[in-house]
Formats: C-alpha cells, structure tokens, sequence
C-alpha cells in the first residue's frame, strides 16, 4: 500500500513553492477551497512515523495523520528547502525528531486561544 503526508497550504507557503516544479504537483481537496502536496512515504519510513509518535494513525486512504503541529511545519520545510515530495524529505524530517518531540511537548502543554479581535 502505498502512504503520503498531506501539506496543507496557505499563501504564505504558496510563495515559498512558486515557480519551482513543486507548484505543478499541488492538489486541491474540498472543492478547491484547500491546496495541499502530497509526500511520499515508504513502508519503512511510515513504521518510523508510527514508532516516534504514538499519536500518529493512518487513514483509510493511506496518509498518515495526528502527528504533532511541529512534524507538520518541519515537513514543510523540508519540502521548500528540498524542492521534492519523495522519501528524503521524510529522512530530513526524521532526523530532527528529538527537536520536534521537544517542541511538540510543549504544544500539549498550552496552546493559547486565538486573538480575536472585536
């Protein structure tokens, strides 16, 4: 079976991928309201995801969720700095995961409230 990660982006992250061969490969998902990426990811390297963060779970199409708010914006990163949606983006990311399961605690520690402004 074959697995992916799901990048979802904003316009921010659109302007980060713009002119690369990435910006051909965006996908759209609820009618268009959403662009996202999808990245690869191996047998190997999705046992290594599911390993790392117990929170982690596959869904019914095959991609990989729950993973911390930290694992998704380094993904990110990973994906702009590396210009590729295959399996070294994953590797970069998991080469990190003493620093994301560091930043991730903290996001279950407090996540603040929005700011809304009135």
């Amino acid at each position: 079976m074959a697995y992916f990660m799901v990048v979802l982006l904003d316009d921010k992250r659109m302007e980060k991928i713009k002119g690369t061969e990435l910006e051909d490969k965006v996908q759209y998902m609820f009618g268009g309201e959403l662009r996202c990426l999808n990245v690869e990811v191996s047998e190997e390297l999705k046992d290594k995801i599911l390993q790392e963060f117990d929170t982690a779970r596959i869904d019914s199409r095959g991609a990989i969720t729950d993973v911390p708010v930290a694992f998704m914006r380094e993904l990110f990163n990973q994906v702009a700095e590396k210009k590729s949606l295959g399996p070294e983006v994953i590797e970069g990311v998991l080469a990190k995961v003493n620093e994301i399961k560091e930043m991730a605690a903290k996001e279950s520690e407090y996540l603040p409230p929005p700011e809304i402004e009135v």
